[in-house]
């Protein structure tokens, strides 16, 4: 389990309690519903795992997702949410990335009628208080990139453990990043990668785009999608971990 450090004065952290709500169906990943399973390897220390026993179902289809819950040695399976993603008219970007991560993960406990807690989450770049969701084309992500060009900006990253369809724990966990000047040179070039086009704000902070980033205060695993800390919480509660 990733230890947590002291915190920035500029990053900050909300919890939300259990909730009895049960929203719509708004909200957006869009990968094939077809179930996965991810063995993982054992810890050092931890002996030898005879077989795999998924505790938990991951409602996402992000491979970022998947390598994080195995760095703290979770099993588990995967199914992917089908909701579509959509900010309500002023919604709040904390609000809007809580509702996208409960209701990814009631998507799939009802659908799949799971008996094991559902985990989903959610995370949105922030800028000027715009959301920046992932790209839907080439010229789309350059204008994001163009965008966040030499200024700051936060991810909202929101993780949903969902035991059943009235114990619901969530958590937000919020961070600040800042990037360098970007050349339109170099915008280019990091989009002919593609690796920007399933990205919120069309980067990824684990890959060349790093080079880039001159500072982050808060949580570098909320940036890749899934803020460890709190997600190992938020399994506590749901006596997944002990």
């Amino acid at each position: 389990m990733t230890v947590k450090p002291k915190e920035p004065q500029a990053t900050r952290r909300y919890r939300l309690g259990k909730s009895s709500e049960a929203s719509g169906t708004r909200g957006a990943e869009r990968p094939s519903n077809a179930v996965e399973r991810s063995r993982l390897p054992p810890q050092a220390g931890a002996g030898k795992r005879d077989s795999f026993k998924p505790v938990i179902v991951l409602a996402s289809a992000s491979p970022r997702r998947r390598e994080l819950l195995q760095q703290i040695g979770i099993d588990f399976r995967v199914v992917a949410a089908d909701i579509e993603e959509k900010p309500l008219p002023d919604e709040k970007p904390g609000e809007f990335v809580l509702r996208m991560a409960r209701e990814k993960a009631l998507d799939v406990m009802r659908r799949e009628g799971s008996v094991m807690p559902v985990l989903g989450a959610d995370t949105a770049v922030i800028l000027e208080g715009r959301i920046l969701g992932k790209p839907v084309s080439r010229n789309d992500a350059i204008i994001m990139l163009s965008s966040l060009s030499g200024k700051a900006h936060e991810v909202f990253s929101a993780v949903t453990v969902a035991v059943n369809e009235t114990e619901i724990h969530q958590a937000l966990s919020v961070t600040r990043v800042t990037f360098s000047d970007l050349e339109p040179g170099w915008i280019e070039a990091y989009c002919e990668t593609g690796d920007p086009m399933d990205k919120a704000g069309a980067y990824g902070v684990q890959g060349k785009a790093a080079e880039k980033i001159s500072r982050i205060e808060g949580s570098f695993y909320g940036v890749m999608g899934l803020p460890l800390y709190e997600t190992a919480e938020l399994l506590n509660r749901a006596k997944v971990l002990f």
